[in-house]
């Protein structure tokens, strides 16, 4: 069938299962930053994770234009760089002073200082295809970058599971188009995806299980509680 010896077509299929999965990982952070919205704080949520996601998407994005013929690359990423601009905004407008100054650098050393100096650096190779190689490494060395936590209220269960299925397709995506500049941080992606959905369920249980002892225990603490700082019932005598 022609469907098996035709590469653009499988091509085609990954590029767009990849848009639609990677649509939703971007949209994961959506009840974090209601949250955010609703209470006026930002609490212990940090902008780092998508300072870099911004900063990924403009890579990517710059990527897709050199290498051509990227039009779904284009796509997802030109909603990532809108997306993630939307949430450090939210992030900056109920961030407390620190917080908020420190997102304001970084976003100006990573997005307004780093990005143009690299499309600057690379302007200067010669060659269009070996640009666009030099600058797919540096996107996949930046993508490839693993953020670790041990909390599960920071670590939703949601966007672990949609950077996994994302990973898969952007892979086949990449291996269809022989890019290991593609390939390669998705590798990355499905392993930290399904390692985060291993710590999720490990951190999960154990929190559980904390419950379950706090529950149990109670009862008991009240009761010694009482014992001790109380009188004797059958007493005139202050304890």
């Amino acid at each position: 069938m022609a469907i098996f010896v035709h590469p653009h077509l499988w091509i085609f299929t990954f590029g767009i299962l990849g848009n639609f999965v990677s649509f939703f990982v971007f949209l994961a952070p959506v009840p974090t930053f209601y949250k955010i919205y609703r209470n006026k704080l930002t609490e212990k949520f940090q902008s780092i994770p998508y300072l870099v996601a911004l900063f990924s998407s403009m890579l990517w994005l710059y990527y897709a234009f050199l290498k051509g013929h990227s039009f779904l690359l284009i796509t997802i990423n030109s909603f990532g760089c809108v997306i993630e601009m939307v949430y450090i905004a939210i992030y900056i407008a109920y961030a407390p002073i620190a917080a908020k100054k420190s997102t304001i650098k970084l976003f100006a050393l990573m997005n307004m200082g780093l990005f143009p100096l690299l499309i600057l650096i690379t302007h200067f190779i010669p060659n269009d295809d070996a640009r666009a190689t030099v600058f797919g490494w540096i996107c996949t060395t930046i993508s490839a970058r693993v953020v670790r936590t041990n909390s599960v209220e920071f670590m939703p269960f949601s966007l672990s599971f949609f950077l996994t299925l994302s990973a898969i397709t952007w892979f086949g995506y990449g291996f269809f188009q022989k890019d290991w500049c593609i390939m390669i941080p998705n590798i990355v992606g499905f392993v930290l995806g399904l390692s985060q959905m291993v710590l999720y369920g490990y951190y999960r249980n154990k929190e559980d299980i904390k419950d379950e002892i706090m529950d149990e225990t109670l009862p008991q603490r009240a009761a010694v509680e009482v014992v001790v700082s109380g009188n004797d019932p059958g007493s005139d005598q202050p304890s």
